[in-house]
């Protein structure tokens, strides 16, 4: 069956499909694929879909936190031959019906959704009408939420093993193509605050699958971590980011320069490697890059990623998280970056957060920026 097509940024083709338990599923095929249009059908018998979570609001902290029990059954390091993530083959029945250069489709366990504006039980939506948004942030012992929203997969490669960083430049365009065309349609949807682009590499940070993947969140509120950034934008100043960049680039810990972006190890780094990067020019979100910008970061990313491989003899477990503005405030002041982050302070060793960051938020530093800067340059440019 021919999927209907779109055609977006840099060529790139988008095809919109359901599987069999009608999750929604996009396939995003590179410019000049070989692939043909017509697209099997996900054919499966599956059983219907989990029940939204409920959210529980910790009285201590005001954060939200999703109890999502579906969770516990999700694949874990499964056997190559039943990669949830690889087209469907005769003894594969994966959750991709065909093959694929991108794939995008609503995760079978979510933390959050797949209601978007339903109640589940006696747990209301998460944004209740008669209060707006506040109703989120009010006191009180014992509050519950719906967790609506959406949780997706993004498939980089149909190949079982990998990261962003083994991808081509082709792809890495395609990919962020991705990344903006659902940013833009997840923003639009009923009760989203927030969405967040982000990838998890290796066992040591808890990755389940080994096939190149990452994840999209779409949350019913604002992030604590992007909370903690609107308090620091109104006590530091509106161009804070503007100020961060400019601070940045003319010290010893800028890492990558190009025409649109740029790296650095922040000032105050918490891991023993963290990497930011950045778009020069203020966009909130991946929808909001020019097509210059995206075409140059396919390749200015895949410098970066392959660098901090390079800084090992064997592949850097990190969570890659794309911080964006969050959907209704704030879209001129908080940039659109990157934060890379890794436990790993040696080749046999990790940095495990115990008493004082874990317990404290209080962090101590392992290894000194400039150090880490320095390491990391020299990788890059390897």
């Amino acid at each position: 069956m021919e999927a209907p097509a779109t055609t977006l940024g840099a060529g790139v083709v988008k095809r919109v499909s359901r599987l069999a338990d009608g999750r929604e599923l996009i396939y995003y095929d590179d410019p000049g694929t070989t692939l043909p249009a017509a697209r099997r059908l996900d054919e499966r018998e599956l059983g219907g879909r989990p029940e939204t979570a409920t959210m529980r609001r910790d009285v201590l902290t005001g954060d939200w936190i999703s109890v999502a029990a579906a969770r516990q059954n999700r694949a874990f390091l499964p056997p190559a031959d039943l990669d949830p993530l690889a087209p469907q083959s005769p003894t594969n029945p994966s959750e991709v019906p065909d093959l694929y250069d991108v794939a995008v489709f609503e995760n079978k366990s979510p933390s959050f959704g797949p209601a978007l504006d339903a109640a589940t039980g006696d747990a209301p939506v998460a944004v209740d009408p008669p209060q707006g948004l506040a109703d989120l942030d009010a006191p009180g012992l014992g509050r519950s939420r719906t967790s609506v929203g959406r949780c997706e997969v993004v498939c980089f490669s149909p190949e079982r093993e990998g990261s962003f960083g083994t991808q081509s430049v082709t792809r890495a365009r395609t990919v962020i193509e991705a990344w903006a065309d659902r940013t833009a349609a997840l923003s639009a949807l009923p009760g989203i605050r927030q969405v967040f682009p982000f990838e998890n590499r290796g066992e040591q940070i808890g990755v389940t699958l080994h096939h190149p993947h990452g994840q999209i969140y779409a949350y019913p509120y604002i992030t604590p971590r992007t909370k903690l950034l609107l308090a620091a934008i109104e006590r530091e100043g509106a161009d804070l980011f503007e100020r961060i960049i400019a601070f940045e680039e003319e010290g010893p810990r800028v890492v990558l320069e190009a025409e649109h972006w740029i790296a650095y190890v922040p000032f105050a780094a918490r891991w023993p490697v963290e990497v930011h990067l950045a778009p020069r020019r203020h966009a909130p979100d991946f929808a909001a890059l020019t097509e210059a910008e995206r075409d140059e970061l396919a390749s200015v990313y895949l410098r970066l990623l392959r660098g901090v491989d390079r800084l090992y003899d064997t592949p850097t477990p990190y969570i890659a998280a794309w911080h964006q503005a969050p959907v209704d405030v704030a879209r001129d002041t908080v940039r659109l970056h990157l934060q890379l982050t890794s436990p790993r302070r040696a080749a046999d060793k990790l940095k495990y957060l115990a008493g004082s960051e874990a317990a404290m938020g209080a962090w101590i530093g392992d290894v000194p920026p400039e150090q880490s800067a320095d390491r990391l340059r020299e990788a890059v440019n390897a």
